[in-house]
């Protein structure tokens, strides 16, 4: 395109935004530079206004409808979004904003996004954040077959490929046979140095969705019983989130913040001493990624307890900035300990991970990846 032709893009996105970093990271990154960026998102519980300005980047949310409403889990509802989507992107489209790009951020976006293709004939950008068919696949292996078909048939309309790391990245390079971009979800550096905690009492916080894969209830029920130690949680109201809500409530150790936004994710967990990622590496998503909190700790100069045999494990291990442990409550709670009793250790994975952060994993080396892709559309 010329490094200087400014583009309008539309995005689209199958939850509210707020809570979702990665999006709004990127949609900034692109406005930064002079393009115009409107995302239409699925905000199915109705929590926010119709229609958004945030950071110059147009907010425009899909409300479940009436027969929406009345279908019971969001997988079944998903061709109804679809429509409602493509819909609204063609009403976008015919009104105000004629887009040159549609960029989908995940599988659960790109059907509406080919047909705005063929409708208008701009170009299609997929932002791989899962696999999706292996992030379904133990609990619902129909589902997954039908996932990993419709991202087959799909990806072949796909203009260009932007995925979370590196074993994403050859995934989808043998799926399609095109190139691909990897843009991390690294986060900003906002903190200038790194800086120990100050907590009284030892500290773990948990900002992140809470489902039985990731080690819930079980970690409310280990660090509820520690008397020496204290947990912070917030998430996104999906998954066991309202049970979880009522759960922690059975110990007074438990701080359970409820949804924060994007903003405040670094402050909150600075606040803590360390924070973790605990998921079941017997899952092919969650044995190839690496998690938003890993980054999130870099940038906040906080080792991360995170599953032992994953890729995520192993770039801790590389690092030298957290503690790779297996996925059972007795080598979760030791590695806590380890951490709560030997400050020096905490402190010293702490610096590791501010450094890496520094020298490499943050968002303003890995935006570069994102912004090249959209210099090179034509």
């Amino acid at each position: 395109m010329g490094g200087k032709r400014l583009l309008k893009i539309l995005m689209i996105l199958s939850n509210p935004l707020l809570v979702d970093p990665r999006v709004h990271k990127e949609a900034k990154a692109l406005t930064d530079k002079g393009h115009k960026v409107t995302v239409i998102v699925w905000d199915r519980r109705k929590e926010y206004s119709p229609e958004d300005i945030i950071d110059d980047i147009r907010i425009i949310r899909v409300h479940n409808t009436t027969l929406m409403k009345k279908i019971p889990k969001d997988m079944l509802r998903n061709p109804l979004w679809w429509k409602e989507a493509y819909k609204k992107g063609l009403e976008v489209y015919k009104n105000d904003f004629k887009f040159d790009v549609v960029h989908c951020h995940d599988l659960d976006t790109l059907k509406p996004g080919v047909k705005l293709k063929k409708k208008t004939g701009c170009k299609l950008v997929f932002d791989a954040h899962e696999i999706f068919g292996y992030m379904i696949q133990k609990n619902n292996p129909i589902a997954s077959k039908i996932a990993f078909y419709m991202e087959k048939r799909l990806i072949k309309y796909v203009d260009h490929i932007i995925t979370v790391d590196d074993p994403f990245k050859k995934y989808y390079e043998k799926l399609s046979g095109k190139n691909v971009t990897r843009v991390m979800n690294c986060k900003s550096l906002i903190f200038d140095k790194y800086e120990p905690s100050k907590n009284k009492k030892f500290t773990i916080v948990y900002i992140g969705i809470m489902i039985k894969g990731r080690f819930f209830p079980d970690i409310i029920d280990l660090i509820g019983g520690m008397d020496d130690a204290k947990l912070i949680l917030a998430g996104k109201k999906e998954g066991l989130y309202y049970e979880m809500k009522e759960y922690a409530k059975k110990y007074d150790n438990i701080d359970f913040l409820g949804t924060i936004s994007s903003k405040d994710i670094l402050n909150t967990t600075k606040k803590g001493d360390v924070t973790f990622i605990l998921v079941d590496g017997s899952n092919k998503q969650t044995k190839f990624v690496v998690f938003n909190k890993q980054f999130e700790a870099m940038v906040c100069g906080r080792p991360i307890i995170i599953t032992k045999d994953t890729y995520a494990g192993k770039m801790t291990e590389e690092l030298k900035c957290g503690l790779a442990v297996e996925y059972n409550k007795e080598a979760i709670k030791q590695a806590i300990i380890k951490l709560k009793d030997n400050p020096d250790i905490c402190e010293k994975l702490g610096r590791n991970a501010f450094n890496a952060a520094k020298k490499q994993y943050n968002w303003n080396i890995e935006k570069k990846n994102l912004i090249k892709v959209y210099e090179e559309i034509k």
